[in-house]
């Protein structure tokens, strides 16, 4: 009898690993494949990136109150997201759907209505893609194209020690905003002539529903002439995405507590929900902020000059080291988590 290896004794990121080490790259423009957020090129000037996601229901999205225009925007968000955290910019975007008999033609209407006004947002073009039948929901899949200058890309590799750990926006609002849907929707079953309870959520529920893909802060790199020594967008929770940078490059790092941007509205969500917004900051995710490491001398740079940058840690020497700084000053290892806390 063959033997049969559970999925969840590796994980996400572990299955990711074995694929990657299966495969071997020769063909002369490929410039790196699996591993990263994108896949490089060479093209004649720039790299070539390509970025795919996939989205299917009951798994990344619940339709009992996710809207499909918002689904569309979202999907749009995910997907170029990886082509930013390239340092690139993305141009061009395919989509892909398999859809049951249970969606009618306006159904499609108002998912595409999302994804075109997302595409409008963003700069990007909606060229192709493909359309099946399921037989079991809902499934999605986005392919970005996008090109940076070679001197300019920036992979999660790359990071030196005493690089300067940052990171955009505010974390962990996209997780309490799912976890307040997830209650009322729970209500609902439970008293079906119940009103869902959302007034003073708009914050997180924004977070959840529409959340933003960062090419303002790209755009804001690119004018002060800073190239990131490493990066990786935020959508497995920050504590995975400092691990694959640190693992990436080969070092340690240490955040702190105190750094961590965490917006109010956030945190009375957590409050509410009785949840420690730092657990749903460093393992939430989904919230799509850009996560980088910059060299000393660039600190003063987006320090003068920029708003929505965080600086959260540092780069350490030690491989070994992935601790996250309280604010008593205890060091608690960080652990990476992914679709397998999900499946359990």
């Amino acid at each position: 009898m063959e033997e049969r290896t559970e999925l969840n004794i590796l994980g996400e990121f572990g299955l990711i690993h074995r694929i990657a080490s299966q495969k071997q790259f020769s063909h002369a423009r490929t410039v790196k494949g699996i591993g990263d957020d994108a896949a490089v090129s060479k093209g004649s000037v720039d790299y070539q990136l390509v970025s795919t996601e996939l989205m299917v229901e009951g798994v990344h999205f619940d339709l009992s109150y996710v809207p499909l225009k918002h689904l569309g925007y979202k999907l749009i968000v995910a997907g170029i997201s990886d082509i930013l955290a390239m340092n690139g910019l993305p141009t061009q975007v395919t989509v892909s759907l398999a859809l049951s008999n249970r969606f009618s033609i306006e159904a499609v209407d108002e998912l595409y209505a999302g994804i075109l006004t997302a595409c409008e947002d963003y700069e990007v073009e909606l060229v192709g893609g493909d359309t099946t039948s399921s037989r079991s929901g809902l499934i999605l899949s986005i392919t970005a194209l996008g090109t940076v200058e070679k001197d300019q890309i920036t992979y999660r590799s790359g990071a030196s020690v005493n690089d300067i750990i940052c990171v955009s926006g505010d974390l962990g609002g996209a997780y309490l905003g799912l976890q307040i849907l997830e209650r009322e929707k729970q209500v609902f079953l439970d008293a079906p002539e119940s009103q869902p309870i959302l007034a003073g959520h708009e914050y997180v529920l924004q977070r959840q529903l529409k959340p933003d893909a960062r090419l303002d802060i790209i755009k804001q790199l690119r004018e002060l002439n800073i190239v990131p020594t490493s990066m990786i967008d935020v959508s497995d929770g920050l504590a995975s995405e400092l691990r694959h940078l640190a693992a990436e490059s080969g070092l340690g790092v240490r955040v702190f507590e105190e750094q961590i941007p965490i917006h109010q509205k956030s945190y009375l969500a957590a409050t509410e929900l009785n949840l420690g917004p730092f657990t749903a900051a460093l393992n939430g995710g989904e919230d799509y902020e850009l996560l980088f490491t910059i060299r000393q001398e660039d600190y003063q740079k987006i320090l003068d000059h920029t708003t929505d940058i965080s600086f959260i840690g540092f780069i350490s020497a030690d491989p070994q080291e992935a601790l996250f700084i309280t604010k008593q000053n205890e060091a608690i290892p960080l652990t990476a988590q992914g679709w397998e806390k999900q499946g359990e």
